[in-house]
């Protein structure tokens, strides 16, 4: 039996999966139903919470962040300069592009000169040169962005103390700009040059907004242009704001620390038996060198990696939660 046939299998395994997830997961009719009926209550109701509700839900929807859904459909390079950017580092699209493809080169030379199969070196070269960046964008995005809703509450908390002073929105900014360190400072000090070079308040807002991709930023957003439309005390909607923002990390804690066991159970049985296969293939290639040769072993391997696959993914499930 050639490799071609078990990769061919595996493949449509898993596109098969993939077609049933979608066809389950699509729109419930029943929830669409719902919406319908929300959107004419809150189009003829009289009662301001439902007009305010109404106000909210329409802002949220004229402030979807269009840079990033056109950025990741229609040109991954710009996609990629944004995740680049979010990360606060300064990296560049060809330093990225170098990084990659000299990390696939060492890792391909590396495999080979241990296991003398060009296939599979190619394919872990490129695995590890294409994953490893991958993976460390994201854990650099992931650390800026719970730098930054660590502070953003004090930050907050700051601007209300200035709108109560008396200073108006703009300058309340700068202050902020000045006095937060870390990405916080950083990105108000972004949003205070762009409305001195002439962009709105709300734009300058935005366009941070669309680039950091972080919900607690937009909720800011929101409540800005919310409060334009609405009137009333900024000073106090900020302040519940703040306080909001505070009880959701809290949340975020408790649920972290609630679900570690079983995160650590998870990535212990999803990582353990591809650790142990890649020990007993480094320290003797003979004895397990079978699963690359002998076609049975071949589609066993590809099978039992296709349902590791799925466990680790339902595990994965299990233990996240979003707030």
């Amino acid at each position: 039996m050639n490799i071609i046939q078990p990769v061919l299998v595996a493949v449509g395994v898993l596109a098969l999966l993939a077609i049933g997830y979608a066809m389950l997961s699509g729109p419930n009719a029943a929830k669409a139903s719902q919406r319908r009926l929300e959107q004419l209550r809150y189009r003829h109701s009289e009662s301001t919470d439902a007009k305010v509700e109404s106000q909210l839900k329409k802002a949220i929807a004229a402030r979807k962040p269009k840079m990033q859904r056109v950025a990741g459909s229609t040109s991954r390079i710009e996609a990629l300069a944004n995740r680049l950017d979010r990360t606060g580092k300064g990296w560049t699209l060809s330093q990225y592009a170098y990084a990659s493809l000299g990390l696939g080169i060492v890792v391909t030379l590396l495999m080979f000169l241990r296991s003398g199969s060009p296939g599979l070196s190619l394919a872990i070269g490129v695995l590890v040169g294409a994953g490893l960046p991958h993976f460390i964008v994201g854990r650099t995005i992931k650390k800026r962005t719970n730098n930054f809703n660590a502070k953003f509450p004090d930050a907050i908390e700051l601007l209300v103390r200035g709108l109560r002073s008396g200073l108006p929105v703009t300058e309340t900014l700068a202050v902020v700009a000045q006095e937060v360190p870390g990405p916080v400072g950083e990105e108000f000090k972004g949003v205070v040059e762009r409305i001195k070079i002439g962009r709105t308040m709300e734009d300058a807002l935005q366009e941070t907004a669309d680039r950091l991709g972080i919900p607690e930023f937009n909720f800011f957003c929101i409540t800005l242009a919310i409060q334009r439309e609405t009137g009333g005390n900024l000073a106090e909607t900020l302040s519940n704001l703040s306080d909001v923002l505070r009880k959701r990390a809290q949340m975020k804690l408790k649920i972290r620390a609630m679900s570690s066991e079983s995160k650590a159970s998870a990535y212990i049985v999803g990582a353990l038996p591809f650790i142990v296969f890649g020990l007993i293939w480094w320290i003797n290639p003979t004895y397990i060198g079978g699963f690359f040769e002998d076609d049975r072993l071949i589609v066993t391997g590809l099978g039992g990696l296709v349902w590791m696959s799925i466990g680790a993914f339902i595990m994965a499930k299990m233990v996240s939660f979003e707030i």
